[in-house]
C-alpha cells in the first residue's frame, strides 16, 4: 500500500545532483562589457572601418567625397587642428606633415577648397567628410573653420641660433622677433604674420609663461606660419645674451622706453624686437639685457597697444629704416 500524500501526487526521491566541477561559472559572471561598434565584425561600422584602413594608403577623388572616420579616429588628441581655407591652403602648400583633412559635408568649392582638395588628393592626404555640426565640435565654439580643417603634428619649434645661422648663410642681415610672457595665441599668430610681411625671418618664444604654437595661433597667422618658422628658447634672457654675442641688436618695446622709435637709427643691422606682454610689459631681466629700450608714441587717451600692433608698427619702422638705407 502506497504512503498516503498530497491527493492526486505521489512523492519521489530526487536522485543527488552531480556538480558541473567548475564549468558553468563563466557563464554565471557574464560576457563583459558590449564591444564597440566597430570591434564587432559583423557589424556595419566594423565593416565601414576596416574599408577606410584599406584605403588610408589611396587618394580621394577630387569631389571632396570620403568615408567617415572611426570612432578611434575621432578621438585621438595628438597634434593639432589648422583651421580656415587660408591657413590650410598656406599648410599644404609649405609640405607640412598632415594626417588628414576633414572637410564639412556639401562645402562651397571655390578655388580654395578645389587646391586644398587638389593638394592634399596629390599628397595621399585622407580626406574625411562630417557634418558642420560635427566640424563645429571637433574644432571647438569659438573657432571659424570655414568648412575645412587639418590633422598637422605637434609644431616642431627651431633652435634660435641655428635660424642665425641660416638666415646670415643666405647673405641676409637677421631680423626677429622675440616675445617676454606673450600668453595669447591670437597674438602670436598676429606677429608672425607681421614678421613675414615685413621681411622679418622668425618669432622667438620661451619654453616658460608663453604662448606657444597652437591651432588658434595657426588660425590667426592666416597662413603665415607656414612660411615663418618659431624658434623656443629655453631661457630668453640667455637666448637675448647669446643673439648679442652674434652681432644682433636687441630693441625692447616698452611703454616707458627712453627712446622714442622713430627717433632710433637702426640701420641695416642684424635686429631682435623684443616684446613684452600688454599687462606687465617686459620683464626686469629682459629690460637690463636690452641695448635700447624704446616706446611707441600714441595718444595720451590711449593706455597702450597690445602685443601683435605693438610689434607690427617696430617691424615696419625697421623694414622702413633698411629700405631707405
Amino acid at each position: 500500500m502506497s504512503k498516503p500524500g498530497r491527493p492526486g501526487g505521489s512523492r519521489k526521491k530526487k536522485p543527488p545532483r552531480v556538480g558541473t566541477g567548475g564549468h558553468g561559472r563563466q557563464a554565471l559572471e557574464g560576457r563583459g562589457p558590449t564591444p564597440k561598434a566597430e570591434d564587432r565584425p559583423y557589424h556595419v561600422a566594423a565593416k565601414r572601418k576596416a574599408a577606410a584602413e584599406r584605403r588610408a594608403g589611396k587618394t580621394v577623388p577630387a569631389t571632396g567625397a570620403a568615408q567617415r572616420p572611426s570612432r578611434s579616429a575621432r578621438s585621438n588628441d595628438s597634434g593639432e587642428l589648422v583651421t580656415g581655407r587660408n591657413s590650410v591652403l598656406e599648410a599644404l602648400r609649405a609640405r607640412i606633415p598632415a594626417s588628414s583633412l576633414t572637410v564639412a559635408t556639401r562645402i562651397e568649392l571655390d578655388d580654395r577648397v578645389k587646391e586644398i582638395l587638389h593638394l592634399a588628393n596629390g599628397r595621399g592626404i585622407p580626406i574625411v567628410e562630417v557634418t558642420r555640426p560635427e566640424l563645429d565640435r571637433m574644432t571647438g565654439p569659438d573657432t571659424v573653420h570655414q568648412g575645412v580643417a587639418l590633422k598637422v603634428p605637434p609644431y616642431e619649434y627651431a633652435h634660435p641660433l641655428e635660424l642665425v645661422d641660416l638666415v646670415e648663410a643666405r647673405g641676409d642681415a637677421p631680423l626677429l622677433v622675440a616675445l617676454d610672457g606673450v600668453t595669447d595665441p591670437r597674438n602670436l599668430g598676429a606677429i608672425v604674420r607681421s614678421t613675414a610681411a615685413f621681411g622679418g625671418h622668425a618669432v622667438i618664444v620661451p619654453q616658460r609663461r608663453s604662448v606657444g604654437m597652437t591651432a588658434a595661433a595657426w588660425k590667426t597667422s592666416a597662413g603665415a606660419a607656414a612660411r615663418t618658422p618659431v624658434a623656443m628658447a629655453g631661457n630668453l634672457t640667455q637666448t637675448l645674451k647669446d643673439l648679442k654675442k652674434r652681432g644682433l641688436f636687441v630693441l625692447g618695446l616698452d611703454g616707458g622706453g627712453d627712446v622714442s622709435l622713430p627717433d632710433l637709427a637702426i640701420g641695416a643691422e642684424p635686429v631682435v624686437i623684443v616684446v613684452g606682454s600688454e599687462g606687465k610689459g617686459l620683464s626686469r631681466l629682459v629690460t637690463e639685457t636690452c641695448d635700447a629700450v624704446v616706446s611707441i608714441p600714441i595718444s595720451t587717451s590711449t593706455e597702450s597697444l597690445n602685443a601683435g600692433i605693438a610689434a607690427s608698427v617696430a617691424l615696419y619702422q625697421v623694414a622702413t629704416t633698411r629700405s631707405q638705407g
